[in-house]
């Protein structure tokens, strides 16, 4: 009679756990954590040459980065990008919805359109929404078109270099990091709930929001989530899709880094944007135990 197979664990094999988690952790912290720490660093020192930072403990650079000016771009920053986020879920929960009860076969050529994107150089997807938005692109060539067959006078619209195509180049982007987590949540609700709250005479109105939604809200928090701290540290759309007056917090960074050559204050401002994100982080699991509570 042979012997029963012994149950082994991890704690029983420190030296296999170690060998697999040395890589990983060894490049997280060269390539990540290092150069993180370094530029915390740095938003406590003050230049002292062209190219030189003293690390002096000074929180001078934070300071600054309260000041209104700063503090307002912001408040716009964050107002964009929750805007931008509102608009891909009001857009993307139909999308995941749909593509859940999809066919198979037609569910998989779904998932590679959301997913399509992500194959394409952002500055060339960035560059192709310039296109289609400026003074003389698809649209105002379209309205145009429209408009000359029905007689009627047309001024082209002014898209390019404005808040709208700042939104509408994040939700662009950023659409499927929404999608795919509430697909995810929406494939593994079970169907039968729904079956049973029509069955009991509810519409599907009022299944919706009393099945659907609240079975699918761990998918929808993590794209809230997925999306709006992306959002908030975006760079290239308001550069390229924005005006003067588009500018999001990214963009001030960008420029204490390389025109400015203030790396104190561009590092203060960085990690002003990493304390908001934590802070996001933290409210996120104490709402989700206020709504269990309730």
């Amino acid at each position: 009679m042979s012997a029963a197979p012994r149950e082994t664990s991890w704690s029983g094999q420190k030296g296999a756990f170690l060998a697999l988690l040395g890589p990983p952790l060894g490049w997280f912290l060269l390539f990540f954590a290092a150069p993180l720490a370094v530029v915390w660093a740095y938003s406590f020192g003050t230049n002292v040459g062209a190219a030189e930072i003293a690390i002096s403990g000074t929180f001078a650079n934070y300071a600054r980065a309260l000041e209104p000016l700063y503090l307002g771009i912001l408040a716009k920053s964050v107002g964009i990008a929750a805007l931008a986020t509102l608009i891909c879920l009001l857009l993307g929960f139909p999308v995941a919805l749909a593509i859940s009860f999809a066919a198979p076969q037609a569910r998989i050529w779904l998932l590679i359109g959301i997913m399509l994107p992500f194959w394409t150089n952002l500055l060339i997807r960035t560059y192709a929404l310039i296109a289609v938005l400026r003074d003389e692109g698809l649209v105002n060539t379209a309205l145009a078109s429209l408009a000359d067959a029905l007689g009627l006078p047309f001024a082209p619209l002014r898209m390019i270099n404005t808040n709208v195509a700042v939104i509408v180049g994040l939700v662009y982007v950023h659409l499927p990091f929404m999608v795919l987590p509430i697909y995810a949540a929406l494939d593994r609700m079970d169907r039968t709930l729904i079956e049973a709250s029509l069955d009991l005479g509810a519409g599907h109105l009022r299944t919706m929001f009393a099945i659907v939604i609240p079975l699918a809200a761990p998918g929808i928090a993590a794209g809230l989530l997925l999306t709006l701290v992306p959002a908030l540290g975006s760079y290239l759309a308001p550069d390229l899709l924005g005006g003067p007056n588009s500018q999001m917090i990214a963009n001030v960074i960008e420029r204490q880094f390389k025109r400015a050559n203030d790396w104190p204050f561009g590092a203060a401002l960085s990690f002003m944007l990493v304390y908001l994100t934590f802070l996001i982080l933290a409210l996120r699991p104490l709402l989700a135990r206020k709504g269990a509570g309730a």
